[in-house]
């Protein structure tokens, strides 16, 4: 009875994961650009896209660890 939510939940939350994951990419490829086009790359700007990468490469980590599977259509 009070097991039957958790397989719904954690679709639920699979989907949420999914959605950050696809924002902390478009995050890191924006701030990637950024830094590709600048002429003089602040200290601060390059600090910004490593802690970006980081915390997207952290994400695909968790997703393998859940064992998340993207479907492409």
């Amino acid at each position: 009875m009070f097991f039957r939510r958790k397989g719904y939940l954690r679709k639920e939350f699979d989907e949420k994961f999914l959605e950050d994951l696809q924002q902390l990419k478009s995050q890191w490829m924006q701030q990637k650009e950024l830094v590709a086009k600048s002429f003089e790359v602040s200290e601060a700007a390059t600090s910004y896209l490593h802690l970006a990468e980081a915390k997207y490469f952290y994400a695909i980590k968790e997703a393998r660890r859940r064992n998340i599977k993207v479907l492409k259509q």
